[in-house]
């Protein structure tokens, strides 16, 4: 739903992207959605500009303050995971971090609001959303433990950060709404799907996976 205007060569084009999009396809990612919102985001834009000619490997990469912008088949499959059909009004991501999950989920919902609790990376992203035109996506400088419960209730919420899903985040899901987290289960993570049917949530294991921590307080 939002718009990207960039022409680039080489290592940072739009082939670049389309054969990034091809592996994921392969990988067994199959919404067309999902697979043209990865297609419309420059990845590259999202990384620092020594590690740009990286930017289209299956993998993820150091941002700074120890976080990572997450591997590109990762934010995929939790994309195609809120998608159930209906359409996507207002979408919640905890740890915005580079920001290019959300401007990926700017594609695909009506708004986006994104929280992160390092001041120094949200500044980044805020800069990076205003020079690619993404004016869908709200940011917050904010623990995102807490959600944000002033723009609830979300059609999905995207958590970004491994550990205990916060309790309060189930309570800011819509009917119907769905949650996707990385949940610590013993030594690994589990991406976990939840689904909200009234007041009962159905949950469904994705897959192992391995986030940076989630973390309480702002910096």
């Amino acid at each position: 739903m939002a718009g990207i205007g960039h022409s680039e060569i080489g290592m940072t084009s739009a082939a670049t992207r389309r054969r990034l999009v091809r592996r994921l396809a392969d990988k067994g990612i199959a919404h067309p959605a999902v697979l043209a919102a990865l297609a419309q985001v420059p990845r590259h834009r999202f990384v620092d500009e020594a590690l740009s000619s990286r930017a289209y490997e299956d993998s993820a990469l150091p941002i700074g303050r120890g976080q990572t912008i997450s591997q590109p088949y990762v934010v995929a499959l939790m994309t195609e995971a809120i998608l159930t059909g209906r359409a996507l009004g207002k979408v919640l991501e905890i740890g915005t971090g580079s920001g290019y999950q959300a401007a990926v989920l700017a594609q695909l919902a009506e708004r986006v609001f994104t929280t992160e609790r390092v001041g120094e990376l949200l500044r980044t992203a805020r800069q990076r959303f205003h020079e690619l035109g993404l004016h869908n996506i709200y940011t917050r400088h904010a623990d995102g433990l807490g959600g944000w419960p002033g723009q609830a209730p979300f059609d999905a919420i995207v958590v970004t950060a491994g550990g205990t899903i916060p309790a309060g985040l189930f309570e800011q899901l819509g009917e119907g709404g769905v949650l996707v987290a990385p949940e610590q289960q013993g030594q690994q993570q589990v991406l976990i799907r939840v689904v909200r049917r009234d007041d009962e949530f159905q949950r469904e294991p994705l897959g192992a996976v391995s986030f940076v921590p989630l973390r309480p307080g702002v910096e």
